[in-house]
Parts: C-alpha cells; sequence; structure tokens
C-alpha cells in the first residue's frame, strides 16, 4: 500500500494500533457467548450491544482516532511532497488514488481516502496471515493435496525458481486450495453488519427497522444443502467450478457480496496465493515431532476473525539431492 519510505515507527504504531482495535472489540462481541454459540446457531442470534457501545468505545475511542492521526499525516506528507516536486512518485495504492482526486469530476479527497485506507489497513491486519496459516495447515493434515501442489509448483514454475504474480492463472489447482480455504475457514466469519433502514420479513423471520444484521458466512459455507462432505477439505470441488470470490454465488461469500464486498479482496487473494505458493515452493514441511496429520489441533478462536486457538507449528527443511 505505501512504498518504504514511511518511517518504520509509524508503520509500527499503525499496526499495533489496528490489533489493539480487532482484539478489543472481538473479545467484547464474543465475550457472552461461545463460538460454537456464534457460528453454529441456525435462528437469528440477538447480540447485546449496549456493553459494546459503552465500555468498549470508551476503550478504543483513543486508539481509533490515533489510527486517523497516523494516516492523515501519511496523507498529508505525500501531498505536501507531489506539490513540492511533482516529479516525486513511488507509484503506490496512495499514489494512485492521489491521482484519482486530480481528475475533474473526482469524488476522492482526502477525507475518504483517509476512512478508506484506515478501513483496508484495519481489515487487512491479519486476515490474510490468518487464511495462509489455515491453508498450511489443512496441507500438513492432506498430505495427499501437499503433494499435487508441490507437483504443480514443480511443473510450472521450476526448482529453484521464484514465484511470481503472474505465474498464478498457471496454477489451477493452488487456486482452488486457496478458495476451499476460504470456504473452510473464512477469515471473518461474521460479515460486518448490516442494518435495516425497514421492517424486513425474510425467511419467515421478522426484523425490526435500525437492527443489525450480522451474516453467518462460516455457516453458510458448511451447510450441506448447497456442498457434499462440506465439513472435508476437497479442493477439487472447485475446479471446474464457475464458483468464485466475487460475491455472485450466494453459498460462498467470503468477502460479502454487493455494494457492501471487502475492498480489500483483489490485494488479499494476491498476497494469500504469492506468500502461500512461494513457502510451499521454496521448503519442503514436516510436522513437530509427536505430531502427525490427524493430531494437528483445528480449534478455532471466534472473534471478528478466525483465528486458530493454537497457532501451527511447522518445520521447513530443504532435501539435499
Amino acid at each position: 500500500m505505501f512504498q518504504s519510505n514511511i518511517l518504520l515507527p509509524c508503520w509500527n504504531d499503525c499496526v499495533a494500533t489496528a490489533m489493539y482495535l480487532i482484539n478489543k472489540t472481538s473479545s467484547s462481541l464474543i465475550s457472552n457467548h461461545a463460538p460454537s454459540e456464534l457460528l453454529l446457531k441456525k435462528k437469528p442470534l440477538y447480540i447485546h450491544l449496549k456493553a459494546f457501545g459503552c465500555g468498549v468505545k470508551r476503550d478504543t475511542f483513543s486508539s481509533c482516532k490515533r489510527l486517523y492521526e497516523i494516516v492523515g499525516d501519511i496523507i498529508k506528507s505525500r501531498i505536501k511532497c507531489r506539490a513540492s516536486n511533482p516529479m516525486s512518485r513511488n507509484d503506490d495504492f496512495l499514489d494512485v488514488i492521489l491521482d484519482q482526486c486530480q481528475e475533474d469530476g473526482s469524488y476522492f479527497n482526502s477525507d475518504n481516502i483517509q476512512v478508506l485506507i484506515v478501513e483496508l489497513f484495519y481489515a487487512g491486519s491479519d486476515t490474510a496471515t490468518i487464511t495462509t496459516e489455515w491453508a498450511m495447515t489443512e496441507l500438513l493434515r492432506n498430505p495427499r493435496v501437499m503433494q499435487k501442489v508441490r507437483q504443480e509448483l514443480s511443473k510450472v514454475i521450476g526448482a529453484g525458481q521464484m514465484v511470481r504474480e503472474s505465474d498464478m492463472d498457471r496454477l489451477p489447482y493452488f487456486q482452488v486450495v486457496v478458495k476451499e480455504t476460504l470456504r473452510l475457514h473464512p477469515a471473518g466469519p461474521l460479515i460486518l453488519p448490516f442494518k435495516a433502514k425497514n421492517d424486513v420479513e425474510l425467511c419467515g423471520f421478522t426484523i425490526p427497522s435500525n437492527s443489525h444484521v450480522l451474516v453467518n458466512m462460516w455457516a453458510i459455507a458448511r451447510d450441506p444443502s448447497y456442498w457434499g462432505d462440506p465439513s472435508s477439505f476437497l479442493p477439487e470441488r472447485f475446479l471446474g467450478s464457475k464458483i468464485d470470490y466475487r460475491g455472485q454465488n450466494y453459498e460462498y461469500i467470503p468477502f460479502g457480496a454487493g455494494r457492501r464486498i471487502c475492498p480489500g479482496m483483489p490485494l488479499a487473494i494476491r498476497m494469500v496465493q504469492l506468500v502461500l505458493a512461494s513457502i510451499i515452493h521454496s521448503f519442503n514441511w514436516k510436522l513437530p515431532e509427536g505430531t502427525t496429520p490427524l493430531t494437528i489441533d483445528m480449534q478455532e478462536q471466534c472473534g471478528a476473525t478466525l483465528k486458530k486457538a493454537i497457532p501451527l507449528s511447522a518445520i521447513p527443511f530443504i532435501e539435499e539431492n
């Protein structure tokens, strides 16, 4: 998003602030509900948000304000730099958006750019890492799938070669592995709340106006009405399928759907695919002594994001010819 000329202390402060907000709001959201209750409940789950709006709001307000200040300072510094030297460009995400500001009829200005960047940073602080960890976990639990991925990478990329973003379109099996990971382990199991403007009757339930609605995409992606053997990791189910991430297939919406779909989806997919392909292609992987594919802990820690309750432990090694 930003080039490396952003000062490291500022970047670290931004990361720490975003992670604090995620952890604080996540723990408050589920403090009165077990993860299984949140994710497995078939009927509407009404979460009382009074506590969420008082203590948490007070605790997180200063951090949220600080996050906006950091991003605002970065934007102001870049605008000032571009004004003093029009040839000074980093050609990163921020430069592209600022270019849009200068076009006639543009809806962008420094205020909504600030909001967009904060939203992207907040949502993407740990979701890509979580998805990569779950993908590696499933691959280590399923040696057959891992072997097929490694064979495809060796054939397409070549031994000793670096994986590049441009290679992704030539890795169909690897791509469906990422799709299946996002089905079983969506980084955000509950889509961010929607608000009903009016009373709505939906599937026999009445949703009162001004209600906040949380869509349980974790449960949707494991519904046997839409998925055969929904609890199993089967990437082959996506081979030849037209189902994708773009929210057109409501049984599979890891990034949401419609106008409120995650704006960071293209970046997230590229990041996860490139990182995951690189570490699989560069190393062989094994489990620690005493751990087998069948004994890997798969417990989930539910909140705004769906982390592994116990982090994955795996050992990289290089086979000597």
